[in-house]
């Protein structure tokens, strides 16, 4: 299964005997019988092989097996232990964003809010990572009499507001500092799985005056890296024009 690649789709007896090392005759023999099994199927009106639909159905199955928020959780618990700050995973309510699982930090100044807690989406930075993947009409939709802000740091106008999201599209990440929550800073990113229909945020909160600019790097490439791997394994194309956005961060935390 291994000889199959983006450059190779379709293999023969003969590709795969050379390539192994194996006798023809064995080849033909193997191949057939995954033939036979639904690993590999035949190309119309020639000898060659290419990829069976068994593979495609055991994809699917584990896919089911491996949802969006469970995939998100195990990343953002792991980057939790490492740095040591409050993660949330959060979906979009209408214009809110609302909190579904949190991972307690350890640190001895530390941000924490209930499962449940509803908050404005676009003074947030997980809201306005949700937000991003929505255009610029259907975002003034959801705020036909315009924004309030809660505090002078958050978006005051809808430009400013549509500003933002442009970043955050760019970027791939949010950040907020005192804004819903004073004294509270986050940094967060976004994944969805389309053929679900489901979109996520996940993020880190931690107390803005005690965090350095280097720390607040360090936690976005984390999440950016987790983000970026999650959305590969999901059709998620929203970072695909990233190349190197906030440095390497390819660590073992996602």
């Amino acid at each position: 299964m291994r000889l199959f690649a983006p450059n190779r789709l379709e293999v023969s007896v003969t590709d795969a005997s050379r390539i192994l090392g194996m006798p023809k005759s064995s080849a033909s023999r193997l191949m057939k019988a995954m033939m036979e099994e639904g690993l590999l199927s035949r190309m119309e009106n020639s000898p060659r092989y290419k990829v069976g639909n068994l593979l495609f159905e055991i994809s699917r199955l584990y896919r089911l097996n491996s949802s969006l928020i469970e995939v998100s959780d195990q990343a953002l618990k792991a980057i939790g232990q490492d740095t040591g700050h409050t993660g949330y995973i959060s979906i979009l309510d209408g214009s809110d964003v609302l909190v579904i699982r949190a991972h307690q930090g350890s640190h001895p100044l530390r941000v924490f809010t209930p499962l449940g807690q509803r908050a404005p989406a676009f003074a947030t930075a997980i809201g306005r990572a949700l937000l991003a993947r929505l255009s610029d009409e259907r975002v003034r939709e959801l705020y036909p009499e315009g924004i309030t802000p809660p505090s002078a740091n958050a978006p005051q106008t809808m430009d400013e507001l549509l500003s933002a999201l442009a970043d955050v599209r760019r970027n791939g990440w949010a950040q907020a500092v005192d804004e819903a929550i004073v004294g509270v800073g986050t940094i967060a990113v976004s994944v969805s799985d389309s053929e679900a229909g489901e979109t996520i945020g996940f993020c880190l909160s931690f107390p803005a005056s005690t965090i350095s600019e280097a720390e607040k790097q360090r936690i976005t490439s984390l999440l950016v890296s987790s983000a970026r791997r999650i959305a590969s394994g999901f059709n998620d194309k929203f970072f695909a024009h990233l190349i190197h956005a906030v440095g390497d961060a390819e660590t073992a935390a996602a």
